[in-house]
């Protein structure tokens, strides 16, 4: 596995996490349109792995039910990661 999502609720935190917090690298902050972004960042033990800091947010991807469950579960603390 090169490349996985993990689903966030605010980009700019998760990335202040992964990256101020935990130390990842980052790969890639690319404007995806006026509230998102491809953002991605990699440990350093491992930097042929990337994981996508995924929004989560009421879209065609995500429908308000899904989107405000996986909201749920990500402020419960579960991690939730896609394939």
């Amino acid at each position: 596995m090169t490349i996985t999502n993990i689903y966030v609720i605010d980009q700019n935190s998760a990335y202040d996490f992964y990256v101020n917090k935990l130390g990842f690298r980052l790969v890639d902050d690319i404007p995806m349109g006026p509230e998102t972004r491809w953002l991605t960042v990699s440990p350093p033990e491992q930097p042929d792995l990337q994981l996508v800091l995924f929004p989560v947010t009421v879209s065609k991807m995500f429908p308000k039910e899904v989107a405000e469950n996986l909201i749920d579960l990500i402020k419960r603390g579960f991690s939730v990661v896609g394939y």
